[in-house]
């Protein structure tokens, strides 16, 4: 693959390296949302009922096939993580075994959604939070990570929530041996794939977790305030955030609305947010889905590893660390940078040279895309020598 960031509306002579925070937007997405705006604004007697189904359907069909699910009605839409996290929240009490378990497990300095969404339920069910810390050790973190994950669900174990992608570490967990070993004891297994999905192969069918939960707006290459997620049998006859009308059966009738229907749409259908079919989003993500499939996920990873390497094996000679390529993508790296150097200072001195990555604290994290080369690596090179001389 070659760079595609002609394709993007992304301003010049910018060094766009903070993919994992906001995507920018594809040339043709922002056409389509454009589009959609417009028939909301002059011509809304256009709108019909098939408007509000037929988009999101074809969008459910897309990310059906991205995650390699065979069935598209598994897939909601949603506005956001948090959304779906509150969905896997409001169900949770109708895990087989409930009142034996005593905790779930979550990771170290995870995504503060992924938190909060837990508390009151696990209050209610008086389940613990049980945080698996990461490894102190730099060495092979990502392996001793997966280790302990692994080594700590146990039968009182009630739900594991767990990225696919670290967000700030970039460290990879093996999906599937997780999902084994929850099925062993009885136990859920929610994956946020927020910062993976887009980027790097996700095969549900492989991985057969109970949820997959993803914002649209970074990997996505979607807009803002809209989301998708794929839940599993267990969800089946679970109960909704929501009673939208839209997720009962036969709304597509418009006539016969006030014949008040109390069956929901099949599978996930009833967890779809409210207002789903959104006018604007829904083609923008449509766009965005379309164009991932058509470079094929494999194809972006491997354009990052390629605009990667080279500079990575510089930043590891300058004194930086970060995660074997076992244990991470290529596309988000959380780099630990040498001793002396603030990842604040840093940060800014890159923004000082249109460069821009994240500073999460205990890392800079660095997520580069199709619309990256090789060149936009080496200029954040150029900028740490110039800091250690």
């Amino acid at each position: 693959m070659t760079n595609q960031k002609h394709l993007f509306a992304l301003e010049e002579g910018i060094t766009y390296l903070n993919g994992a925070a906001y995507a920018p937007m594809l040339r043709t997405s922002i056409e389509k949302g454009t589009e959609g705006m417009l028939m909301k604004a002059s011509r809304p007697f256009t709108i019909n009922p098939q408007s509000h189904f037929e988009p999101a359907q074809r969008v459910q069909k897309l990310f059906a096939r991205l995650l390699n699910i065979d069935n598209s009605e598994r897939v909601a839409i949603i506005s956001a993580v948090s959304y779906g996290m509150a969905v896997v929240a409001n169900n949770l009490h109708r895990l087989a075994g409930i009142s034996t378990k005593k905790h779930i497990i979550l990771i170290q300095d995870e995504f503060p959604n992924n938190v909060y969404a837990f508390e009151r339920v696990c209050r209610q069910l008086s389940l613990s939070y049980h945080t698996v810390a990461k490894p102190d050790t730099s060495e092979n973190r990502g392996q001793l990570w997966n280790e302990k994950v692994l080594n700590e669900i146990t039968d009182e174990t009630a739900m594991v929530v767990v990225p696919n992608i670290h967000w700030i570490y970039g460290v990879k967990f093996n999906l599937a041996a997780i999902s084994k070993r929850c099925k062993e004891v009885g136990a859920l297994m929610i994956v946020d794939a927020t910062q993976s999905v887009g980027a790097m192969s996700f095969d549900v069918k492989e991985i057969q977790p109970d949820a997959v939960i993803c914002a649209g707006y970074k990997w996505l290459l979607g807009p803002y305030s809209i989301g998708l997620a794929y839940f599993g049998e267990f969800f089946d006859e679970g109960i909704p955030v929501e009673e939208s009308w839209l997720n009962r059966m036969d709304s597509e009738k418009f006539a016969q609305l006030i014949r008040y229907e109390r069956a929901y749409r099949p599978f996930a259908q009833r967890y779809n947010a409210g207002e789903y079919s959104q006018f604007i989003q829904l083609p923008m993500l449509e766009d965005s889905i379309r164009q991932i499939l058509d470079w094929g996920v494999d194809s972006i990873q491997q354009h990052c590893r390629s605009i990667t390497q080279k500079p990575l094996e510089a930043l590891l000679g300058l004194g930086c660390s970060l995660e074997p390529e076992t244990y991470r993508g290529h596309h988000l790296l959380g780099i630990s940078l040498p001793q002396g150097i603030d990842n604040q200072g840093f940060t800014e001195q890159l923004l000082n040279n249109k460069i821009i990555i994240s500073n999460r604290g205990v890392a800079i994290r660095v997520s580069p895309n199709v619309y990256n080369s090789e060149q936009d690596m080496w200029a954040l090179v150029e900028i740490l020598e110039r800091c250690l001389r």
